[in-house]
């Protein structure tokens, strides 16, 4: 089975719970768990966030949510044409951050994804990309 999705929301905080709840009922096609949608959902939550404040910077700008499921596996690309990423090696180190937070957005996403992905262009934007495969399937195939 394959199918795809896409969402484009201004990249408002308002915002963030409609990302979260979007890609959560998509993903409930393959047999994730509970604990797996919400390692789901809190990835969609630091990528849609770090859009809007490290990206946009407060500005209003779109964010683009692609959502895939195929070969048993949720594939999601996040997109924005924000100030992209100066150094990306440093900003996926633990504690990094560019604003009053924490810093640990991608060091939760990269823990609960199976793959994780980040390219970035200064000035240009950044792309996510994120693929979860239920445990359920990854014990199937080993």
């Amino acid at each position: 089975m394959e199918n795809k999705a896409r969402l484009v929301i201004d990249s408002l905080s308002d915002n963030i719970g409609l990302a979260r709840v979007t890609v959560a009922s998509f993903a409930s096609q393959l047999n994730f768990t509970l604990a797996e949608l919400e390692e789901i959902k809190v990835a969609i939550s630091e990528a849609v966030s770090n859009s809007i404040i490290h990206g946009y910077k407060g500005e209003i700008g779109e964010i683009d949510i692609s959502m895939r499921v195929y070969e048993h596996q949720l594939e999601i690309i996040i997109e924005d044409q924000g100030c992209g990423i100066e150094d990306i090696k440093t900003a996926c180190e633990p504690a990094y951050t560019t604003a009053d937070r924490m810093g640990l957005g991608l060091v939760f996403i990269d823990s609960f994804m199976n793959k994780f992905e980040i390219e970035s262009k200064v000035n240009q934007g950044t792309r996510l990309k994120m693929v979860k495969i239920p445990a359920q399937e990854q014990k199937q195939v080993n």
